[in-house]
């Protein structure tokens, strides 16, 4: 079971790099006690987005139930035949990671398969099961458990995943529009999207990202380097959107050059 086991987390790992090499990077600088479990969260995570986003057949909703049922079950045993589930439930049981995040990300993953447009509220609730709760489940680790760190942590790991989703929200309209139909942003029209609805989308990142600062020093040493190094690389990628004009986000997704993300990697801050 220990070789079954640890090649699991090496699997969530793989599959995790794979689609992102900027995460791959920050990644590097959790301490090594917690880096696999991390990756286990985000496997996860990799495997529903592709059901919902890149799969996109007509028995979607059964897929994403089976992995929701799939990933109950293997917590209650504490095994999976798959090894992405299995990563995670080790991970869920190792931390005691509340199964309410779990069901409010599937939920999230849910509505992706058939809503298209997002009322303020729905946007909210969206973002909570999407990316909240994403922050929540590694805080479960970052603290080791630790309830009351966890509680005091919890808003500021909270804000700063709904900062991520925003900005990728941003970055990707375009795509989210003309291959999904989707327009996450409550009250805008993909094709009247004009400079003031973006500048809007910019202050509330903004304002979250304020709060997302200081809340990242309060982090256990053991993530906080990590979790620092992504967060300047979001910060990178918001000042790039920032640069780009509405015309041109809705025909083309702008991106941090990778020289400029090793500068980000190397740079003092991110080291603090």
């Amino acid at each position: 079971m220990d070789l079954y086991t640890k090649t699991s987390y090496e699997l969530s790992r793989t599959l995790t790099v794979r689609y992102s090499t900027s995460f791959g990077k920050s990644s590097q600088l959790f301490d090594a006690s917690i880096r696999k479990h991390i990756f286990a969260v985000y496997g996860l995570v990799r495997i529903a987005d592709e059901i919902v986003d890149t799969y996109q057949g007509k028995d979607s909703e059964a897929l994403l139930d089976a992995l929701e049922s799939n990933t109950y079950a293997a917590i209650k045993v504490g095994y999976s035949t798959n090894p992405i589930i299995h990563a995670f439930a080790d991970t869920f049981r190792t931390f005691d990671i509340d199964k309410s995040l779990i069901k409010a990300f599937f939920k999230s993953m849910r509505t992706d398969i058939a809503q298209t447009t997002f009322t303020q509220k729905q946007y909210e609730t969206y973002i909570y099961g999407s990316a909240e709760v994403i922050g929540l489940m590694c805080l479960k680790v970052f603290v080791h458990g630790d309830a009351d760190e966890y509680k005091h942590l919890e808003p500021g790991a909270k804000v700063l995943g709904a900062a991520y989703q925003k900005v990728n929200f941003l970055r990707d309209i375009a795509s989210d529009y003309n291959d999904r139909g989707r327009v996450y942003f409550p009250g805008v029209n993909f094709e009247t999207f004009s400079e003031a609805d973006k500048r809007a989308i910019e202050k509330d990142i903004a304002a979250d990202f304020k709060i997302a600062r200081g809340a990242i020093l309060q982090l256990p040493k053991s993530a906080r380097k990590a979790v620092r190094l992504s967060f300047e690389y979001y910060s990178e990628l918001l000042r790039t959107i920032e640069k780009t004009s509405a015309e041109t986000l809705k025909t083309t997704r702008v991106s941090v050059p990778n020289t400029k993300k090793l500068l980000l990697r190397f740079a003092p801050k991110a080291n603090r």
